[in-house]
């Protein structure tokens, strides 16, 4: 227990510094690629996935330094501005220099890519920049996060979008064959798209006051801790679990992979019910946002054993 004490400089650097969200992202593309039963991506295309899900989040937590807060979170980055520079700063060279490279080298194949996949590649990160806004004189300073019901299933559509539709994405790009989604991915992405978004409702109870304090309406602000949890986070957690069962048995999944992937969504529910409780901002962190590696963990070795 020591090790994800709330005092260890390591766990707070790995998770405070936006470092665990990008494992969780290369974890669920390898999960993705393994579920459509393709090979593995290149280790640059992980590198890009990981620096760029870093920067990402750090750049949103940088704007957000405030020297009187009571988030530890804020303190941490208020504590660690070198370090966080350092580190944004080599996360978004390494990001440039890779993504370059690959542009370079696959510059040929983008010439084939057709309009469909044009829309594919650049609908996700649309979205995850209006997450955090836009200033500009034809759209005002316009953002998706101020929308707080919305919020969740915001950050869940992005998720979906990048560990699900891109590594399947790049293999064929990169093997010159056009792409086109298919019921298994459209499934895949609903099923992430759920869980993250259930996710990210919890992550709100954590920020509760502060969201009551702006005036953003997020589900545990209009409908309360209790209600949220029992009306909102299980009812969507049963209704991804019948969902996946319905599709599985539609498809005739082998039983070792129905019940592997299984397992999250119990989790899930044991968290969300966990949820009566006052929790720390680590807690959070390491326990909600952990069951998105759980659930990428679970899915590749259901995947393992049943190619075994």
């Amino acid at each position: 227990m020591e090790l994800f004490s709330a005092n260890n400089r390591f766990v707070k650097f790995i998770f405070y510094g936006n470092y665990f969200y990008g494992i969780c992202t290369v974890a669920l593309c390898i999960e993705a690629s393994l579920q459509h039963l393709l090979p593995l991506n290149s280790w640059m295309f992980y590198a890009l996935v990981f620096v760029a899900t870093v920067a990402y989040y750090t750049k949103a937590y940088m704007t957000d330094i405030s020297v009187e807060t009571i988030n530890k979170r804020t303190q941490w980055y208020n504590q660690h501005r070198k370090t966080v520079k350092l580190s944004q700063g080599i996360c978004i060279l390494t990001g440039a220099l890779l993504l370059s490279y690959l542009v370079w080298i696959h510059r040929a194949e983008l010439i084939r890519i057709t309009p469909v996949e044009w829309i594919l590649t650049g609908l996700f990160p649309a979205v995850a920049v209006l997450y955090y806004g836009v200033n500009s004189r034809l759209l005002g300073n316009y953002n998706l996060r101020d929308k707080g019901w919305l919020k969740p299933f915001v950050i869940g559509f992005t998720w979906a979008g990048f560990v699900t539709v891109y590594p399947v994405f790049y293999y064929y790009f990169e093997n010159a064959v056009a792409y086109t989604p298919d019921s298994l991915t459209v499934f895949l992405f609903l099923k992430n798209f759920i869980f993250i978004s259930i996710l990210c409702i919890m992550f709100d109870i954590k920020d509760y006051a502060s969201d009551y304090h702006h005036h953003i309406k997020t589900f545990v602000v209009q409908a309360g801790l209790r209600r949220t949890i029992f009306y909102i986070i299980i009812p969507l957690t049963l209704f991804g679990l019948l969902t996946f069962i319905v599709f599985v048995v539609y498809e005739r999944f082998h039983l070792s992979r129905i019940l592997l992937n299984t397992v999250p969504f119990l989790l899930l529910l044991l968290v969300g019910y966990s949820m009566r409780l006052r929790r720390s901002t680590l807690y959070y962190l390491v326990v909600v946002d952990g069951l998105m590696l759980v659930k990428a963990v679970f899915g590749i070795a259901a995947m393992l054993i049943y190619s075994a």
